[in-house]
């Protein structure tokens, strides 16, 4: 491996701010491309990608700004976890309270936690959201797949310059973004991930999470 890719992986961070600036069909093709190297179970390579820009980036957002306005029924194709053992469910309190810190939004600030919530729902401002669907008749394995394309997808676009944020708070509405991306309900949406050149000085791109050190989750026998 070489050193470039080592300080891709440690500098790549979730991007929630974006310039303007549109991402060419060459870059997203290139992008594309490298993450199409991923490792899969017995090779099957059960990604498929949607790339949504421009207009349709546009009216795709109104739609799911509309539902998450009227707090719609949430029906993601992947369930969310309804609980984490204690020690996961401290690191996430850290990372909220960080993120809102950051932000200056109090905790009890209820219209500027929503406003920020609905930020998801415009893509965060990216000039596009990538699409990540699977075969709905797949299993975890091909979900684990799915997880080590969609990683190499977004080291790609981070080593060519592309920001990039995974989201799953979109696929609550799995069904109406499929219906407007002309997908059959037999496909599962697993995330979207808006793609844009970051904004490197909003506050949204200040924070930084805190990750574990190797002596906290790794064993080693010899």
């Amino acid at each position: 491996m070489s050193v470039e890719t080592l300080e891709s992986i440690k500098t790549r961070r979730s991007i929630r701010a974006f310039r303007p600036d549109p991402i060419t069909k060459d870059i997203m093709q290139k992008i594309a491309q490298a993450a199409s190297n991923s490792p899969s179970f017995i090779n099957t390579q059960p990604w498929e990608m949607v790339v949504v820009s421009g207009k349709k980036k546009d009216e795709l957002s109104e739609i799911l700004l509309k539902l998450a306005k009227a707090n719609a029924p949430a029906k993601p194709d992947i369930p969310a976890p309804t609980s984490f053992p204690p020690q996961m469910e401290e690191r996430s309190r850290e990372y909220g309270a960080g993120r809102l810190n950051t932000l200056g939004i109090e905790r009890s600030d209820e219209e500027g936690r929503e406003k920020l919530k609905l930020m998801n729902f415009e893509f965060y401002g990216a000039p596009c959201a990538v699409f990540i669907f699977m075969e709905g008749s797949l299993g975890e394995w091909s979900i684990f797949d799915m997880g080590l394309f969609t990683q190499n997808l977004i080291l790609a676009a981070h080593m060519l310059g592309v920001g990039s944020c995974i989201q799953a708070s979109v696929t609550i509405y799995a069904k109406e973004i499929k219906e407007f991306l002309n997908i059959t309900e037999d496909k599962k949406l697993l995330v979207c991930i808006p793609m844009g050149y970051p904004e490197e000085k909003d506050k949204l791109n200040v924070y930084r999470s805190l990750k574990k050190k190797p002596d906290e989750f790794m064993r080693w026998y010899e």
